[in-house]
């Protein structure tokens, strides 16, 4: 399952530096605006204390564990939104991700330039999204314009138009009063289907979950967090300098030194942006952790293995890790009576162990 987390934020804010430290990848991060232009994509894994677990069970196998990917977005300025900066090129990249890690420099270094010339973060947060406001505003400009042309028509496609229209209304609506679309918008019950797809459709910025890193040196803790007027659940205060360094060395090092980094609490926290749970399978030749949404049934979650899976599914064989962790193997949860025969239906939970039973 191919999810993105973008990472974005003004030029010359570490976004490029913690995209490395991520991703173990290195990308160009010499200190002037627009040094990054094409999009740089990596992923990173995510530490899984289960998964580690669920491996001693089956220690000749090989441990794979989930991923996510991260895209590392050339810096946004004022007016983006009007182009400025390669400003509609870097906008485009933010519509293709489905979730937004904000990079916002709250660090003093008379050596990297900011491009406001003065360190600002309140500021920078409010450009930010002002500029992903001021495109979504844009974008539903034009919308208006095709459907009030089709308002004016008859039959059914009058009523689709009517409808539209009047989602187009409450979205802009609170666009205009500097809100964000996510989490969804209070709407009425028979207009939220079609407001989710028009959503979709036209990957509006301000409906993507956003997460803000502030780039700060030292420490962290509430009170600061609290002084951007940021939530616990939409910031972290990181030092990202610091964090590459950490993630060049090896664990042990990190281990003698009593370091601890937080590059895999950014990454849980992207996971959870995107609405994703992990289900695991388990076997001689592998131990894994599979990526999907929340949501999905043992069919679709079968096809992320392999295409074929869903088409010639017969059932999943289904235990929750700890309860299959207890019991010690797969013989042991069938005796115990911890294991269940489920159907294509079936909703995959977090945690489930998953054995699929295909035929042809």
């Amino acid at each position: 399952m191919s999810l993105k987390v973008g990472i974005v934020g003004l030029p010359n804010v570490g976004k490029s530096t913690l995209f490395s430290a991520l991703t173990k990848k290195e990308v160009d991060i010499n200190n002037y605006p627009f040094c990054t232009i094409a999009p740089n994509v990596g992923i990173a894994q995510v530490e899984d204390e289960r998964l580690n677990k669920l491996h001693c069970l089956f220690p000749e196998s090989k441990e794979i564990p989930a991923i996510v990917e991260f895209v590392d977005i050339a810096g946004l300025v004022k007016n983006a939104h009007k182009g400025e900066g390669l400003g509609n090129q870097f906008l485009t990249h933010i519509r293709n991700v489905d979730a937004i890690l904000e990079v916002v420099r709250a660090f003093a270094d008379e050596n990297i330039k900011h491009v406001e010339n003065e360190v600002n973060p309140l500021r920078d947060i409010g450009t930010i999204k002002s500029e992903l406001i001021l495109s979504d505003l844009e974008q539903i400009a034009r919308r208006k314009v095709y459907i009030g042309k089709m308002r004016r028509s008859w039959g059914k496609e009058k009523e689709i138009a009517e409808a539209e229209w009047a989602i187009l209304e409450i979205l802009e609506n609170i666009l205009d009063k500097g809100q964000w679309l996510h989490p969804l918008p209070k709407i009425p019950e028979k207009l939220i289907p079609l407001a989710k797809e028009l959503i979709k459709n036209f990957s509006l910025l301000s409906a993507k979950p956003i997460l803000h890193i502030i780039n700060t040196k030292g420490g962290s803790d509430k009170a600061e967090k609290e002084f951007y007027g940021l939530n616990e659940s939409e910031c972290l205060v990181v030092d990202v300098k610091i964090e590459k360094e950490l993630a060049e060395m090896s664990k042990k090092d990190l281990a003698e030194l009593q370091l601890t980094s937080q590059l895999n609490n950014i990454v849980r926290h992207s996971y959870r942006l995107l609405g994703l749970i992990t289900f695991y399978t388990s076997g001689e030749k592998e131990t894994r952790a599979w990526t999907i949404k929340k949501g999905i049934n043992a069919g679709e979650a079968a096809s992320v293995i392999h295409s074929d899976f869903e088409k010639f599914f017969i059932r999943a064989n289904t235990v929750s890790l700890n309860n299959l962790l207890s019991a010690g193997s797969w013989k042991n949860a069938r005796v115990k009576g911890l294991l269940r025969q489920e159907g294509k239906d079936y909703l995959i939970k977090e945690g489930d162990v998953v054995e699929f039973v295909i035929g042809k």
